[in-house]
Parts: C-alpha cells; sequence; structure tokens
C-alpha cells in the first residue's frame, strides 16, 4: 500500500469516497474545438457521431471521503484510450459500450485547500480554489460556481427517470493533464439510486475563461443527457503516467 504526504498529512492509497452526491448534464460538441482544448494532453476526443464529441459539466458534493467534505465542478470529455490514435465513429463507440475509452478531467475548481492539494500532488488534477453554492437535495438540482465573484457556471437539472439497471460499479479510466504530464487513474464508481433523462438543463455561463472555453463549444445549448446521483461511492487508485 502506497501513502503521499499532503499538507503534513498521510493519505493512503486507494483514496476513498464513501458518500458522495451528484448530478451532470452531457452535452454535444464539435469535436474540433474540443481537441484544440485538449491537444497539449497527446490524447484524442472519442467521436459518437461524426464531427462531434462529448462533453460533461458535473457538480459533485463530497460528503465522507478521506480528503475530508468539498464541492467540486468538473469540465470533462470523453477521449479515447491514449494507446489509440485515429479511429473511425463505429470504433469509438464500440470502445465506449466495452468500458475501453476515457474521461479527461480538464477543468476542476473545488473549495477545499486539501483536496487541492491532494488532487493536484497525487493525481494531477488540474484542481482550482472556487466558490459554490449547490443544493443537491431537492429533486430539481441546482449549483453555481464562481472564482472571486466571476461565475464560470450555473446548471440545474430537472428529475429524469430511475435507472435501476445502471446501479452497478463501474470501472474508468481518468485522465488528467498537469504540468505538461497526462496521467491515467482508475476511476471505480459504485452509483445507487440513478435517474436519467434526455435533456432536461438549464445552463447560464458566465465570464470567467472557463466559461468563455465552454462557450467557444458552442454552449450553452441543449443537453442531451441529464443524470443525477443521490448515492455515490467511489475509490481513486494511483496515478499513471501516460504521457
Amino acid at each position: 500500500m502506497t501513502s503521499h504526504d499532503v499538507l503534513g498529512r498521510q493519505v493512503e492509497m486507494p483514496v476513498q469516497i464513501r458518500q458522495a452526491t451528484a448530478f451532470m448534464a452531457m452535452y454535444s460538441v464539435p469535436a474540433a474545438a474540443a481537441q484544440q482544448l485538449i491537444d497539449d494532453t497527446g490524447l484524442e476526443i472519442l467521436r459518437f457521431r461524426p464531427g462531434r464529441g462529448l462533453c460533461g459539466l458535473v457538480f459533485v458534493d463530497y460528503v465522507d471521503g478521506d480528503l475530508g467534505p468539498y464541492n467540486e465542478f468538473g469540465v470533462t470529455f470523453m477521449v479515447r484510450d491514449h494507446r489509440s490514435r485515429g479511429g473511425s465513429v463505429l470504433g469509438d463507440l464500440a470502445a465506449l459500450a466495452r468500458g475501453r475509452s476515457g474521461t479527461l478531467i480538464h477543468r476542476l475548481p473545488v473549495d477545499g485547500e486539501f483536496t487541492l492539494a491532494a488532487g493536484r500532488g497525487i493525481w494531477g488534477f488540474p484542481k482550482v480554489l472556487a466558490d459554490f453554492d449547490a443544493d443537491h437535495a431537492p429533486d430539481v438540482k441546482h449549483a453555481s460556481v464562481g472564482v472571486n465573484g466571476t461565475l464560470i457556471a450555473d446548471l440545474t437539472i430537472r428529475p429524469g427517470l430511475r435507472m435501476p439497471a445502471a446501479s452497478r460499479s463501474t470501472t474508468m479510466a481518468a485522465y488528467s493533464h498537469l504540468d505538461g504530464i497526462t496521467r491515467r487513474t482508475a476511476w471505480d464508481m459504485r452509483p445507487s439510486g440513478i435517474r436519467m433523462r434526455l435533456g432536461g438543463a438549464r445552463l447560464t455561463l458566465g465570464s470567467h475563461p472557463i466559461a468563455e472555453e465552454l462557450r467557444s463549444l458552442g454552449m450553452p445549448r441543449r443537453a442531451l443527457l441529464t443524470t443525477s446521483i443521490p448515492d455515490l461511492r467511489m475509490t481513486f487508485g494511483d496515478a499513471t503516467a501516460v504521457r
């Protein structure tokens, strides 16, 4: 078992998240524009249809875990496995269905100093400090995130249908890029009570640079899919440098 020193405290691996809640909206975005944003990672945007990629906006409330309680906002992209170069839409869809693709954590504002240091130091996650106003409890979920009074994003999603078949353990490849290094982390998720629906999101963007990046992808626009997870457990292993 490995451990990491974070601000004078030992963090044992793997890191356990025992209780969290999350909601997200998934958007279709121009693959070429998204690729420009992530070119320095050496990864490639997964195409779920010709010329289109997938961008997710997710709010997470970490209630009980090894890094303490905190809020998080993620801008993510579905990407091809780091060993894959080029490919077709059919190949990308097959990889997605078989769990052979990955999720690039492109932006990751948080509201805790300890998780900021741990995220950057252990996994190379691009965490930055931000301010949150989040309410995960009602059926209609809402949260906003900003930095020093400048809004990044304000997201509301309406409730969807219960998806009992989706409530199973899943292991994903989470990619990160920080200080010129691209890393891969095994990320195990154990969700319960998942609800999904087509559309169902209202997104407002502010004037922060992250918001401007999202505008460059054509947002705000209608979401493809929205998801809420009232009970989420996760495990993060050590990161491995891949590029």
